[in-house]
C-alpha cells in the first residue's frame, strides 16, 4: 500500500469564502488543523476543533481563545505583536516541525496583495525544503514547482493554469499537453504573456524546466 503523505490546513485570518473551506476540509483530510489568530472564528462558527493555535491573538473577538484553551489537548503558540515573522509563518514553520509534507494554506488569497506577496513567498521557503504548499480558495490554487510536474486533467483545479518566475527567470520551460504547447522557454519575471490562461488538452500534461522556482495557478472563474 502506497503511503499516504501527512497534511496539514492553515486556516488564517485573512478572506476565507466558508461553504469553499467547510468542504475543502472534509476533501483533504487533514492530518493536522492549525488555526491561525483571526481564524479561530471560522472554526468556532463551525465546530471544528483544530490541533493547534497560533497568534498574537490581537484581532481575535473577546471570549473564543478562552473557550478553547479549556481543552488542554489542543497545542497554543502565542507570539507577541512585535515578533519577525508573520502568524502564518510561524504557522507553517509549526506544520513543517510537525513532519507535514503538504500544507494548504485558507484565508492566504484576500484583498490585501502585500500579504498575498508574503505568502507566496511562504510557498517557495516551503518547496526549497522539500515541503509543497498550497494556497487555496474558491478560485484558485497556488503553488510553486521545483521540477517536473505532471498534471491529471481528471483532478485538475478549474480550467485554466498559468505560470509565472518567481525569481528573475525559469529557464527552459516546456509544456507539453496544454493547448498551448512551449518548448524550452526563458521565462523571466517582466515577461508572462505565453504562459497565463493555458488550459489541459490530453489526458494529462507535463510541466518542466531546468532551473528556477515556477508559481503554477491553476483557476476557474
Amino acid at each position: 500500500m502506497e503511503r499516504r503523505e501527512m497534511v496539514a490546513v492553515l486556516i488564517s485570518g485573512g478572506a476565507i469564502e466558508e461553504e469553499f473551506a467547510v468542504g475543502f476540509l472534509d476533501k483533504c483530510k487533514a492530518d493536522q488543523i492549525i488555526a491561525v489568530d483571526r481564524g479561530l472564528t471560522f472554526c468556532k462558527r463551525y465546530g471544528i476543533r483544530p490541533n493547534c493555535i497560533v497568534g498574537d491573538f490581537d484581532s481575535l473577538p473577546g471570549g473564543i481563545l478562552e473557550e478553547y484553551e479549556k481543552d488542554t489537548d489542543i497545542m497554543i503558540k502565542r507570539l507577541i505583536p512585535e515578533k519577525d515573522d508573520s502568524d502564518s509563518e510561524c504557522a507553517m514553520h509549526l506544520a513543517m516541525d510537525m513532519g507535514a509534507e503538504i500544507i494548504y494554506l485558507l484565508g492566504g488569497v484576500g484583498t490585501r496583495l502585500d500579504h498575498v506577496m508574503a505568502n507566496l513567498q511562504l510557498l517557495a521557503y516551503a518547496r526549497v525544503r522539500g515541503v509543497k504548499m498550497y494556497m487555496a480558495d474558491a478560485h484558485n490554487l497556488i503553488t510553486v514547482l521545483d521540477g517536473t510536474t505532471v498534471l491529471k486533467r481528471e483532478n485538475q483545479f478549474g480550467d485554466y493554469v498559468s505560470f509565472f518566475s518567481l525569481g528573475d527567470e525559469v529557464t527552459d520551460v516546456t509544456l507539453r499537453g496544454f493547448r498551448y504547447p512551449l518548448t524550452d522557454y526563458r521565462l523571466t519575471n517582466t515577461s508572462c504573456g505565453l504562459t497565463v490562461s493555458n488550459e489541459i488538452a490530453e489526458e494529462e500534461a507535463t510541466v518542466s524546466f531546468s532551473e528556477g522556482l515556477l508559481v503554477m495557478i491553476q483557476s476557474k472563474d
